[in-house]
């Protein structure tokens, strides 16, 4: 396609959408400075248009630098657009420049004068080199990609966006430059400060692809590139939004992941063996009544480590010899002992007892 010519399918709906793409990007771009942006602004009965205003509201200066050509902004920046299928020529200079007066009267209240003409400059923007208005007026270069003509006494700076140099302050021109390298260029440096911003320029990517011009740098590459630049903007449920639950917990420690929860919802789930792994024996027991730290161990597992006292401490003279033999319950114990408490009559028994076996000569030395 030759430099001057336009593509005869596009529709003038078409193009005000490039233009409204455009504007909107540029007001990003402007965000928190003391200029704003206003679109396709109407200046007369007849709908005439005006692509951006760009205006300032408050004193200041923009923070960081501008893209080449659109420096220094004045009080009333007016820019006219011309995406890749368009041409800039000497008509639309014309309508610039006729913008520029309706706009000026339209600032003056009645009976005032108008403003200043120096507090006004006149932009076009251009993705292409306009050959044709080159040869008809003879464009000035300032820089690469930033020329100036002269109408009258009206100087009109034409910034061309397929020359402009390949840095990151320009990346901005180079996402609007139809160049499907520079157009990536653009999509990898530009970091947009609002973030509404992400769907335009996912918008202007689809403007490419319907146009058939295929772009090497993805809507969904710069989706991914964004979110990672603007990801501290997101709230935390923002950032979590979508993902599964193991994917929300990879990577953090047992202590992280647990981190906030009740006793309860900790344990929810387990089986009384998996929540005692790993705990000392005295830390399962603990807070137990004796009766339940007992149940289900066998009679020697309970006494098992218990010294003798401990183990009949508590017990009646009567139940701790419960169940032993006469020579067990006796064993060790003097004579004297052994009848101590014994009636007389029961005294009296064991000694015949004890005769009568003498008289057999039986050994009653146990007796």
């Amino acid at each position: 396609m030759n430099d001057d010519e336009s593509l005869e399918s596009t529709t003038p709906a078409e193009r005000i959408q490039w233009h409204r793409l455009f504007g909107i990007a540029l007001g990003d771009l402007l965000a928190g400075s003391p200029w704003e942006v206003e679109l396709e602004k109407e200046l007369s009965m007849r709908r005439q248009l005006l692509d951006v205003v760009i205006l300032r509201r408050v004193p200041g200066k923009f923070e960081g630098r501008l893209p080449d050509g659109l420096e220094p902004l004045t009080d009333y920046n007016l820019l006219t657009f011309k995406s890749f299928h368009e041409s800039l020529d000497d008509w639309t200079l014309k309508e610039l420049t006729g913008h520029f007066v309706n706009y000026r009267k339209q600032l003056a209240a009645p009976n005032e004068p108008l403003v200043p003409e120096d507090r006004f400059r006149l932009l076009a923007v251009c993705a292409r080199f306009p050959r044709k208005l080159n040869r008809e007026l003879e464009l000035q270069r300032l820089s690469n990609g930033v020329h100036e003509v002269v109408r009258g006494t009206d100087k009109i700076r034409v910034i061309v966006l397929n020359e402009i140099p390949l840095e990151e302050h320009n990346s901005l021109w180079h996402l609007f430059s139809a160049v499907p390298e520079k157009v990536q260029f653009g999509a990898e440096y530009y970091r947009p400060k609002t973030r509404d911003t992400s769907g335009i320029l996912n918008r202007l990517f689809e403007s490419y692809n319907l146009e058939g011009l295929s772009m090497p740098y993805t809507i969904v590459d710069f989706r991914r590139d964004f979110a990672r630049d603007h990801l501290s903007l997101l709230t935390p449920a923002e950032r979590v939004e979508g993902l599964l639950p193991e994917e929300r917990v990879k990577g953090l420690l047992p202590e992280e992941r647990v981190k906030g929860l009740p006793p309860e919802e900790r344990l929810k789930g387990l089986l009384p063996e998996e929540r005692l792994k790993g705990l000392p024996p005295e830390e399962r027991l603990k807070g137990l009544p004796p009766e339940e730290r007992l149940k289900g161990l066998q009679p020697e597992e309970r006494l098992k480590g218990l010294q003798p006292e401990e183990r009949v401490k508590g017990l009646l003279p009567e139940e701790r010899v419960k169940g032993l033999p006469t020579e067990d319950r006796l064993k060790g114990l003097p004579a004297d002992e052994r009848l101590e408490g014994l009636a007389p009559d029961e005294l009296r028994k064991l000694i015949e007892s004890a005769r009568w076996k003498l008289e057999r000569g039986d050994d009653v030395r146990t007796d």
